[in-house]
């Protein structure tokens, strides 16, 4: 089986490492892995320094005839089987590559859960013939979608999944509060995540604010980079919090900082699924987060996790209180995490992607 996976975006976050893990974990099953991905993006780096054979192409636009042709010619020279699209702008590019007889099955991830838009280019991409499946990282986003398919049997759910073993020997060392200076006793609340609208970094602040008053020792940090950084960093600023609060900036030590976290405060208004948490988990790391897209699909309050409304700093910071304060409330949500994350392996999730290659094909 060879398959074509279209990867469209410039840099690297939580949707291309999904993509670099499938890829890993079909490889060990004997599928052969074609890439498309944009000329000079972090993706394409990933391919170049993994051999993964690959075409670097402009993706310059939805309606990009040169990328579509390119991609419809590098099928046929391969002997591609079906074309697995990861992104927006890379399932535009397929239907248009479809359209101009590149007939090869089309299979559609989808990671995020806002619903589609709702206008005539959407409608025809979602429902174009060429799309055998819409492979969903959430059920909650399956459900969002499903609305828009006049075929809405297309849509699986196919839960993202984690390199367990790159947490294997995660363990708390101090690191970070030797790197900030802080005292051992320090309380740590942080999240790791790209500073981007959807995360809403103001909740974040605005439930820092309130937890001050009960912890006033405790540090918050915002681990990543993203295009909000400089409004967030403001915002801590109009508020006299940049003391409390630390940006790290991007950071590639993960597996060694997330175990110093006391507390991993997720404040996302819209999510997927939420892999970080996944990656807390592993790291048995308390998590408290928004009830946002798929999050509480691996999230259960009380029993893995704990769980407020989107944008209520009040419950949010009440919830990481009694995490900070009660024991065995913390180590009850940590056991049962540690329990739930055997099942979001990046190996069972590309067995399951596997069964729907297979299942798609046994169609066509």
């Amino acid at each position: 089986m060879r398959i074509l996976h279209l990867v469209s975006e410039r840099t690297w976050r939580g949707g291309e490492q999904q993509v670099a893990y499938l890829i890993e974990e079909l490889q060990q099953q004997g599928v052969g892995n074609y890439v498309v991905c944009r000329k000079g993006s972090e993706f394409h780096n990933y391919c170049q320094q993994r051999n993964i054979p690959h075409a670097a192409l402009p993706f310059a636009n939805e309606f990009d005839v040169v990328t579509a042709l390119n991609v419809k010619s590098y099928c046929k020279r391969n002997k591609i089987n079906l074309m697995h699209v990861h992104s927006g702008h890379a399932h535009a590019i397929s239907v248009l590559s479809h359209a101009l007889g590149n007939t090869l099955p089309i299979i559609l991830s989808r990671r995020v859960d806002f619903p589609v838009k709702n206008n005539l280019l959407s409608r025809l991409k979602y429902n174009y013939k060429g799309i055998k499946r819409v492979i969903c990282v959430s059920d909650k986003i399956k459900e969002v979608v499903s609305q828009s398919l006049e075929r809405p049997e297309l849509c699986v759910t196919v839960h993202s999944g984690i390199d367990l073993s790159r947490f294997a020997n995660s363990t708390k060392t101090g690191k970070l509060h030797r790197e900030f200076n802080f005292p051992p006793s320090t309380p740590l609340i942080g999240n790791i995540s790209a500073i981007a609208p959807h995360k809403d970094y103001y909740t974040f602040v605005d439930t820092a604010e309130l937890l001050l008053k009960q912890h006033p020792q405790a540090k918050f940090f915002i681990i990543g980079d993203g295009p909000l950084r400089q409004e967030i960093e403001a915002y801590v600023q109009q508020k006299n919090m940049q003391q409390h609060i630390i940006f790290t900036g991007f950071r590639k030590d993960v597996p060694e900082i997330m175990p110093e976290l006391d507390v991993m405060l997720v404040t996302s208004e819209t999510e997927g699924l939420g892999t970080t948490i996944l990656d807390a988990f592993a790291c048995k790391v308390p998590v408290v987060a928004t009830r946002a897209g798929g999050i509480p699909e691996i999230v259960r309050d009380g029993e893995t996790g704990f769980l407020a409304p989107v944008k209520s700093p009040a419950i949010l910071a009440e919830k990481v209180h009694q995490v900070l304060t009660n024991e065995s409330l913390r180590d009850s949500a940590v056991q049962g995490a540690t329990r739930l994350l055997q099942e979001f392996s990046k190996k069972n999730t590309a067995r399951r992607t596997l069964a729907v290659y297979k299942e798609v094909l046994h169609e066509v």
